[in-house]
């Protein structure tokens, strides 16, 4: 029996390679000779490292860079392996995926990087006392990617969950030696903000780092909201990082004086580009700066770890997530998951830590609950590990 395990992290509780470590050891409990592959996944958001490098047998590797207030920090990204690639070994124990977790210096990797943008620029980053997006910089994110580039990945994925920053990418292209000048012609100040995007009247792209002509940078991006607008970046997401309303009217008017001059000066329309305003409009100046293709968070991982290809010949497909409700259907990973088990006709059980009354039972073959039957909702975070265990032997016992 070949079983393909493919969670997500469950949020504020366990990362993905725990929660597939815990579905793996259940299933091996109910079936002892089971063929059990570990492909613990994440949408682009928080974990999308972590699971990426687990998935693969990667390695992690830190680097100084730049906060969002502009003070050093140190930031991880992560090189994939190579680890169910074909030809490779593929099929790993419970064991061997979680040491591969925590990352080996020693791993074979392949060119492929994979960047959290909060990393480096994430609202984690910024005390709750100095949120204000307009002085908050992506200018660490360029610092991550160049390192990517200097460790030798010309296929860059780039996750733009938990950002701090509504500088349109400014920041970024910066560190990656694109010029923004005044209306004088002096060079903006280094680790441009949201406050400083009106200052820009010119973009030199002469200096930029020309690794990235032959990389390929995709952005893993489960938003569709566009720069500029009701439902851009400033509007949609400034509040949350401690934008007061006049300083949303402030950061969606310097983000449209910077659609403005990319318009003009690079020859791009990114304004209403769909999920050019994640994080803080990080998509509209990766998609303007580095050619970067956006596209679905949990479907460029997928494919990175190669998903598709583990499923075939697999009996059944374990995924999860922290909660599966009727929002699970736009871009979660548990969906995606079972979008791609069904293209191939593997069977998926979804284990969550709760279930709504909205939740998409349909697209699994079964779905199972953490909280429930006299487990309440903390009492299930508690015990989560275990509480997988049991699920996942308890479904494998039935021949789900």
């Amino acid at each position: 029996m070949k079983v393909v395990i493919a969670p997500d992290s469950f949020k504020e509780c366990l990362p993905a390679s725990q929660v597939a470590a815990a579905l793996a050891a259940g299933t091996l409990e109910a079936c002892p000779q089971a063929a059990v592959d570990l492909v613990p996944l994440a949408d682009g958001g928080e974990g999308t490292v972590e699971a990426m490098v687990s998935a693969t047998g990667g390695r992690f590797i830190t680097v100084d860079v730049f906060g969002p207030l502009g003070e050093e920090i140190r930031a991880r990204f992560g090189m994939l392996g190579t680890a169910g690639e074909p030809g490779l070994p593929g099929m790993l124990g419970v064991t061997a995926a979680v040491a591969r977790a925590e990352g080996d210096d020693e791993a074979a990797c392949s060119d492929t990087a994979v960047i959290e943008m909060a990393a480096a620029s994430g609202l984690q980053l910024v005390p709750s006392e100095k949120r204000d997006p307009r002085r908050t910089t992506t200018y660490g994110t360029g610092q991550l990617i160049l390192a990517a580039l200097e460790a030798g990945a010309r296929d860059i994925i780039v996750g733009l969950g938990g950002s701090g920053t509504v500088d349109g990418g400014a920041g970024c292209a910066q560190a990656l030696g694109v010029r923004f000048v005044d209306a004088q012609g002096q060079p903006c100040v280094c680790g441009l903000a949201g406050g400083g995007l009106m200052d820009v009247a010119g973009i030199d792209m002469t200096g930029r780092d020309g690794r990235l002509d032959d990389a390929r940078i995709r952005i893993a991006c489960d938003v569709t909201n566009p720069l500029t607008g009701p439902n851009g970046a400033a509007h949609v997401y400034g509040p949350q990082k401690g934008a007061t309303p006049e300083m949303v009217e402030q950061l969606d008017a310097a983000l449209a004086h910077l659609a403005g001059v990319i318009r003009r000066d690079v020859g791009m329309d990114v304004e209403n580009l769909c999920g050019a305003g994640a994080a803080g409009g990080l998509g509209a100046g990766l998609a303007a700066f580095a050619s970067a293709e956006i596209e679905s968070g949990v479907n460029i991982i997928a494919e990175a770890v190669q998903l598709a290809r583990r499923l075939a010949g697999a009996d059944l497909c374990i995924t999860g997530e922290g909660k599966l409700d009727g929002s699970s259907r736009s871009g979660k990973t548990a969906f995606g998951v079972a979008d791609i088990a069904e293209r191939v006709g593997v069977p998926v059980l979804c284990v969550a830590g709760q279930v709504a009354d909205d939740a998409p039972r349909d697209r699994f073959a079964a779905v199972a609950s953490l909280a429930g039957e006299g487990i309440s909702v903390r009492q299930a975070l508690r015990s989560a590990e275990d509480l997988l265990k049991i699920r996942a032997a308890e479904a494998v016992r039935k021949g789900i």
